[in-house]
């Protein structure tokens, strides 16, 4: 059995997508929203910085741009045209061929992402995915969608937890599967070096760095 694995943000798509979700989903339900960016520009400035981290960066922009609870349909709608858009004009070529070579080599799809999965999974469908492995977020007793992570952010060491979870709810068993795993970024490094094969994507410095040290092949 085969498992493919792919990042999202610069793996498969040309640029990151969280901010670009938003500011879509605030032009579309809200745009008196936009005028609050800047104070998402203070919030991801105030990360650079080390002082708040990426999980309390993402909760501050949602709850900026998308309020502090939104109905789980609304956001749907918004994420269904948001990937419409994505699929037509910010999926890398390359990536397309890679998905298409690793689908019908017999392999099994899954996306594991660091953005949130109300909009990644739409892009996943859209792109033939099996399964999306992300970012969650908590909601209320309503059913609507909290500025608020439940869990972890699928980010770093979490996202490969967050997968081994994931094979285990699944019933797959590691020693059964033989795993490729693709990403742009080092912050990847657990995942990367988990699987059977390992693919440095449109790789930053480090990553590059790293994967000429381990022998993962440089994809662009």
């Amino acid at each position: 059995q085969h498992l493919a694995i792919y990042d999202m943000d610069k793996t498969i798509t040309a640029t990151p997508t969280w901010m670009r979700f938003l500011m879509h989903a605030a032009r579309v339900r809200a745009p008196w929203r936009l005028a609050l960016m800047p104070l998402a520009g203070v919030a991801g400035l105030g990360y650079l910085l080390k002082l708040i981290d990426r999980t309390k960066l993402k909760q501050l922009s949602q709850r900026l741009l998308l309020g502090r609870a939104v109905v789980a349909a609304d956001l749907e709608s918004v994420a269904e045209t948001f990937a419409a858009a994505e699929i037509a004009n910010g999926v890398l070529h390359g990536a397309r061929e890679r998905i298409e070579a690793d689908r019908a080599a017999g392999y099994r799809l899954v996306m594991a992402t660091a953005s949130h999965g109300y909009y990644a999974a739409a892009i996943a469908r859209l792109l033939g995915f099996d399964d999306v492995v992300a970012t969650q977020a908590r909601r209320d007793g309503q059913g609507r969608i909290l500025s608020v992570i439940e869990g972890d952010n699928c980010y770093g060491p979490a996202k490969l937890r967050m997968i081994e979870s994931w094979m285990q709810r699944t019933g797959i068993a590691r020693g059964d599967m033989h795993v490729r795993a693709y990403s742009d970024h080092v912050s990847d490094a657990p995942l990367l070096e988990w699987a059977d094969e390992g693919f440095a994507v449109n790789a930053h410095g480090p990553l590059r760095t790293l994967a000429t040290a381990r022998g993962w092949p440089l994809l662009d």
